[in-house]
C-alpha cells in the first residue's frame, strides 16, 4: 500500500494507502479490505478501486458493522471507488 491522490466526485481526497481489487470478486475485496485495516492506524484513510459489483453494499456494510467511516464513494461506473476512515 502506498500514499495515493484520488479524485472522487469531483474532489481531491489524500489517502494514506490505497488498495486495489480491481478483478476480485465477492468475498475477496472485503476480506483485503479487513486486512488493510488491521495494519493501519486510527484516523488513516483507505482508498480502494474495485469492479464487483457486491461492493456497492459490501463496503458500506463492513464500514457501519466495524465502526470505520466511508468519507466518499462513486458507484456510478466502474471502477467504483471509496475512501474509508479507519475508526478507534
Amino acid at each position: 500500500m502506498s500514499q495515493e491522490n484520488i479524485s472522487i466526485q469531483k474532489l481531491e481526497i489524500d489517502c494514506d494507502h490505497h488498495l486495489d481489487a480491481i478483478g476480485l470478486r465477492c468475498p475477496e475485496p472485503v476480506m483485503m479490505l479487513r486486512k488493510a485495516m488491521r495494519s493501519m492506524e486510527p484516523g488513516h484513510t483507505l482508498s480502494i478501486l474495485a469492479d464487483d459489483p457486491s461492493t456497492t453494499r459490501d463496503i458500506a456494510s463492513f464500514c457501519m458493522f466495524m465502526d470505520h467511516t466511508l468519507v466518499s464513494q462513486q458507484i456510478e461506473n466502474k471502477p467504483y471507488q471509496y475512501v474509508v476512515k479507519k475508526g478507534n
